[in-house]
C-alpha cells in the first residue's frame, strides 16, 4: 500500500527518509546528499569498512530497502524519480566505497566516480530507471554505485589511491 492516502504522520516520515532529512528540497539535492554521505562515511575510515562485512552488508541492505520502500511511498505524492528524493544518492554513494579501506582521497574519488555515473548514466544505468516504482528510483544509483567503486577498486589495486 502506498502511502498517498495514509495518514500525515505516516506521509511525513516517507518524506524525511526520501529527501534524507530534508536535503532533497535543496537545490542540487542530489549532490548534496552524496556529499553529507562522505561526511558520514569519513570518521567511518578508523573502523574500516574491510573487516566488518556482516555489519557493513546488514547496514547496506537496511538501506537499500528503506531507500526503495520511502521512495515508492512518495511516488504518489511527487511524482516518478522526483528531485526531492536523494536516498537513492546515500545509497549510491554508500555503494561506490563498500569494503573500501577509506582515506581522504579514495572518499573524494569515490564521490567523483559515482556522481560521473549518477549524471551521465551509461552502460545500462539509464534502463533502471524504467524499473516501476521504489526499485526503479534506487536501482540506477545503486548500479552508479557499483561501477564507480569497481573502478575505484581498480584504481587502489594498481596504487592510483
Amino acid at each position: 500500500m502506498r502511502l498517498a492516502s495514509g495518514s500525515k504522520t505516516e506521509r511525513s516520515a516517507c518524506k524525511v527518509i526520501a529527501s534524507v532529512l530534508g536535503i532533497g528540497y535543496v537545490k542540487g539535492g542530489g549532490t548534496v546528499a552524496a556529499i553529507a554521505c562522505c561526511l558520514l562515511l569519513y570518521p567511518m575510515r578508523t573502523w574500516c569498512l574491510t573487516q566488518h562485512f556482516l555489519p557493513v552488508a546488514l547496514l547496506t541492505v537496511g538501506l537499500l530497502v528503506l531507500g526503495t520502500w520511502a521512495a515508492h511511498q512518495v511516488e504518489p505524492l511527487w511524482g516518478k524519480d522526483n528531485y526531492r528524493v536523494v536516498i537513492d544518492e546515500v545509497a549510491g554513494m554508500w555503494i561506490s566505497v563498500l569494503f573500501v579501506p577509506l582515506t581522504g582521497p579514495r572518499l573524494l574519488a569515490g564521490l567523483v566516480l559515482f556522481r560521473f555515473f549518477d549524471i551521465t548514466k551509461p552502460l545500462f544505468i539509464r534502463r533502471m530507471e524504467k524499473l516501476p516504482g521504489g526499485v526503479g528510483v534506487m536501482m540506477d544509483d545503486v548500479l552508479a554505485g557499483v561501477y564507480a567503486n569497481v573502478l575505484l577498486q581498480a584504481g587502489i589495486y594498481f596504487r592510483f589511491f
